[in-house]
């Protein structure tokens, strides 16, 4: 296309080039600037007179090679080039980059000689820049969208759907060209129910007329399961007040929906659980009212259900009751917490027809966001309390028996001592010595029974005491004329035996301690026998008979000795479950460790 130079006046021809729109230059040969438009010049941030005979490198010198080759390719072709983009930065003081979209035309004269080119410019900075900032929104919306959990779609007013967010996508396992151009009840999440896809398609004609529709959908997600949504549906309007598409969009629920089923399973056993409970059970509000009983409650006091709602608590109980309970039931809704109100105190409820009976009642808060409640549990009592009173009474009648057995039997072996006291009155020496030793131990037994008695508790003995006791005992009848001898007992941790245990414990002592003051310290010597309880570091009762006399002869083991006293240790500690160690100097220690039970039955 060749643009040949018309014969006109040169005023005419630039008021038109002034009046196009675009940018207009024509440049010689030497691609030097002939004419520039103020249009061209404005976008090329020079005035148009420093254009005018100066090149193309001279005027944008960042985009002349570009320029200058497509206008060289007109040169030597003499055919237009149309239509090409040049970008780059203009010479003005802004320094700013702007994009053009250019023509360059063959420039002829009359005479049909080529003597330049004719640009035709068209500056789409502006609008190079609002598709830019267009395409960044877009793409930020986009990012805004992909990031929420929510699901969002949008739909033409016809259903067609032309967009949705990654969520629902990557709920169902698909990709958006799986969905897009589809009407939206056709989509996968929808076309596994006909029921859900004819709610759905009703939704949209109604939105389409304007309205916001929500409910709860349940919809086809990844590998054919389901899941519930909270769906919304509303129009979006144009600056015309015409609806251009509607917005569809969801929350998975599926967590609520489920915690909602289990709640009301919960509050379902919960009321069967109360409903069918054994026991009277009530909420009660902090003001004492009654908003719920069981059907023990109507059992338990004769009232109707519908005469317990609105009742107070306190009108259950005997009028001596009443003034001071609501002060206690503000002291417990104070400080909320499960236990018994009754705190092993008697009480009593009251029946519709005035009669009493005995109860036991627990309480268990019961909070919510508005109020505070308490289930109260309460427990007929009467027929327990006259089982409790005929065991006690067994029980005060086997208690005095036992009483009375043990101390009958702390009289036969006092009648047994004095018998051999009587007899060894006439005995021999020797003989004298065996009956007394044989009273001695008759007196421990008596004295275990009389502990026994005197404590009216016939399960174990306290070990401390009764050896106190013994040493007084064993003073009494053995060191009468011994003074330079002293019994001493000392006691460190409170041990104690049961009967069984006791007895032979009892004897064992007598044996080593009775031993010990007749054969430790001969030819008138004086010294001490050391009686001591204690505990191992194991928690096991420790007996330790000690004398500071001459010592037993080496050689002498238990079992091996005529004497009766030596031969009973064995048998006393094998009895006793016990452990028992000799350490022969200084002087004698005997040493007893009372074995737990369960490793003595070991």
């Amino acid at each position: 296309m060749e643009i040949t130079a018309p014969v006109m006046n040169a005023h005419l021809m630039d008021a038109l080039c002034r009046a196009f729109p675009g940018g207009v230059a024509v440049l010689d040969t030497g691609l030097r600037y002939v004419y520039v438009n103020p249009a061209l010049a404005a976008s090329n941030g020079l005035p148009a007179a420093e254009h005018l005979g100066r090149s193309v490198r001279e005027v944008l010198p960042q985009v002349a090679p570009r320029i200058e080759a497509l206008m060289q390719q007109v040169l030597r072709s003499g055919e237009s080039v149309l239509d090409e983009f040049v970008s780059g930065e203009t010479p003005g003081p802004a320094g700013r980059r702007r994009s053009w979209l250019a023509s360059y035309h063959p420039y002829v004269d009359p005479m049909g000689r080529q003597t330049g080119i004719l640009a035709v410019v068209q500056d789409v900075t502006e609008q190079r820049d609002v598709d830019r900032q267009l395409h960044e929104n877009e793409a930020r919306l986009r990012r805004v969208l992909d990031s929420l959990f929510a699901f969002v779609g949008v739909l033409l007013p016809d259903g067609t759907l032309i967009d949705a967010n990654r969520a629902p996508l990557e709920a169902a396992g698909i990709d958006l060209d799986d969905v897009v151009g589809r009407t939206f009840w056709e989509c996968y999440w929808w076309n596994h129910d006909p029921e859900v896809q004819r709610r759905l398609h009703e939704a949209v004609q109604r939105c389409a007329a304007g309205e916001v529709l929500r409910y709860d959908a349940v919809i086809r997600a990844r590998e054919d399961t389901r899941m519930t949504i909270d769906f919304m549906l509303a129009p979006l309007y144009d600056d015309t007040g015409r609806i251009s598409h509607l917005i569809a969009s969801g929350i998975d629920i599926s967590s609520r929906v489920e915690s909602e089923r289990a709640l009301r399973q919960s509050d379902e056993r919960f009321r069967l659980a109360v409903e069918f409970s054994p026991d009277g059970m009530a909420m009660v509000d902090s003001t004492g009212r009654l908003h719920m009983v069981n059907g023990k409650m109507e059992a338990l006091f004769g009232y109707g259900r519908d005469e317990f709602l609105g009742m107070t608590i306190e009108m259950l109980m005997p009028e001596r009751y009443r003034a001071r309970h609501p002060g206690l039931r503000a002291s417990f809704f104070d400080q909320p917490s499960a236990r018994e109100m009754a705190r092993r105190r008697e009480l009593y409820a009251l029946r519709k027809d005035g009669s009493e009976f005995p109860v036991e009642i627990g309480l268990n808060p019961i909070g919510d966001s508005r109020r505070q409640l308490v289930l109260a549990t309460i427990v007929d009592v009467t027929t327990r309390k006259a089982a409790q009173s005929l065991i006690e009474r067994a029980l005060a009648e086997k208690t005095a028996l036992l009483g009375e057995v043990h101390h009958r039997v702390k009289n036969n072996l006092q009648v047994v001592s004095s018998l051999l006291s009587l007899q060894a009155r006439n005995a021999p020496p020797a003989a004298q010595a065996l009956l007394e030793e044989s009273q001695g131990r008759v007196k421990a037994m008596a004295l275990i029974h009389q502990l026994l008695y005197e404590r009216h508790d016939f399960s174990e003995v306290d070990l401390g005491t009764y050896l106190e006791r013994l040493a007084a005992l064993l003073r009494e009848s053995m060191l009468r004329d011994r003074r330079r001898i002293e019994l001493r007992v000392e006691c460190r941790q409170q041990v104690a035996l049961d009967l069984q245990r006791a007895v032979p414990c009892g004897l064992l002592v007598t044996e080593l301690v009775t031993n010990a003051i007749k054969h430790a310290f001969v030819d008138e010597r004086a010294g001490r026998v050391h009686v001591l309880l204690d505990t191992d570091d194991q928690g096991q009762g420790r007996i330790v008979v000690s004398d500071d006399g001459v010592g037993l002869p080496a050689g002498l083991e238990f079992g091996q000795v005529r004497s009766l006293g030596f031969q009973l240790i064995p048998l006393l500690v094998d009895q006793l479950h016990g452990q028992l160690t000799l350490r022969r100097s200084p002087g004698t220690v005997f040493e007893v460790i009372l074995l737990q039970q369960q490793r003595a039955s070991s």
